[in-house]
């Protein structure tokens, strides 16, 4: 990464911070002068980094000082500290840690190689989408082997309900053609989304006593919901920001059950009323449905498309239809 524009910077001089914020304010998001205006931010976030990473290791070895030594005194810590915060700007000049480079491609607009962190909703989710993209097959996860990191498949179906992509597919699909007759959807775009929600049927959420909540669409249980229900830890994201919540969702008898009742909680939520007029077109369907706050997933929608272009879902889909 080019930082030259760190090489004659002090430490102590404060208009630098002014500096970037000014180039910053001046240039449009898709210039190169906003680009060069992160890099330099990023590179200053970098050096703060780095500053703060010595400093706590300076603290860290205080208990091995010796207090009665005058390179212990009060003015040599001073000192210290001030080449400290210098030699940080110049770790920073030379791309020692590589972390200015990692902040550019998380909020270049332009990123096309990086993931952003506000794609993951939850762990489990995250499995759930490779699967449902073909990224990760059963072969894989056998070769796997899980850490107890977190329990956040604890109360995920302890038993695979379906073998594979076109299991699930047969399963669900009479269900889904009669409920997306009654809004004139395209029964497959309902079989993606159940597939993108639960990793083609393998995780789907597991109520307390360990039997299946059959909740295909991972619709939340609110003071309205009268049946039962099903708990799990999750990750929402406020303004941004990944929050691990605890909660509550619909619990079904069948699979037939959640599927009507996807189809309900569209009806009954006047926000879903753009997609509920765009079933006609199942891309425009998907994008309403993302914008009308379905899923925190930006990228909820496309993943949708994505699974939707799956051959597994195509050829079963065309021999159902027949």
């Amino acid at each position: 990464m080019d930082t030259n524009h760190l090489d004659k910077q002090n430490f102590f001089d404060l208009g630098n911070l002014d500096s970037l914020r000014q180039n910053a304010l001046k240039s449009d998001a898709s210039s190169d002068a906003s680009k060069e205006a992160l890099k330099k931010a990023a590179a200053q976030f970098e050096s703060i980094f780095t500053q703060m990473l010595l400093k706590s290791m300076r603290k860290a070895n205080e208990a091995f000082e010796d207090k009665d030594s005058p390179f212990n005194s009060s003015g040599v810590k001073f000192f210290e500290e001030m080449h400290d915060q210098q030699m940080s700007v110049e770790l920073s000049s030379n791309g020692s840690l590589g972390l200015a480079d990692l902040i550019v491609q998380q909020l270049s607009p332009d990123g096309k190689e990086f993931t952003p962190g506000s794609v993951l909703r939850t762990t489990a989710d995250f499995d759930s989408d490779k699967r449902a993209n073909g990224v990760l097959n059963s072969t894989t996860e056998a070769k796997a082997k899980p850490q107890a990191v977190e329990d956040t498949s604890a109360n995920e179906q302890s038993e695979n309900r379906f073998e594979d992509a076109e299991s699930f597919i047969s399963s669900v699909w009479e269900h889904a053609k009669n409920a997306a007759e009654k809004i004139g959807l395209n029964p497959a775009v309902m079989v993606a989304q159940a597939a993108l929600e639960t990793g083609w049927g393998k995780h789907i959420i597991s109520k307390a006593d360990g039997t299946s909540s059959n909740n295909l669409f991972n619709i939340k249980s609110d003071r309205s919901w009268q049946g039962d229900k099903a708990s799990k830890v999750t990750l929402e994201f406020e303004q941004g920001v990944p929050v691990k919540k605890q909660a509550s969702f619909r619990s079904y008898q069948s699979i037939k059950d959640s599927v009507n009742d996807f189809v309900d909680f569209l009806n009954e939520n006047p926000r879903y009323q753009e997609a509920l007029n765009n079933t006609a077109e199942p891309a425009a369907f998907l994008d309403s449905l993302q914008k009308a706050g379905y899923a925190t997933d930006p990228n909820y929608a496309d993943k949708i498309k994505q699974v939707l272009k799956r051959v597994e879902l195509q050829s079963v889909a065309a021999s159902l239809v027949r």
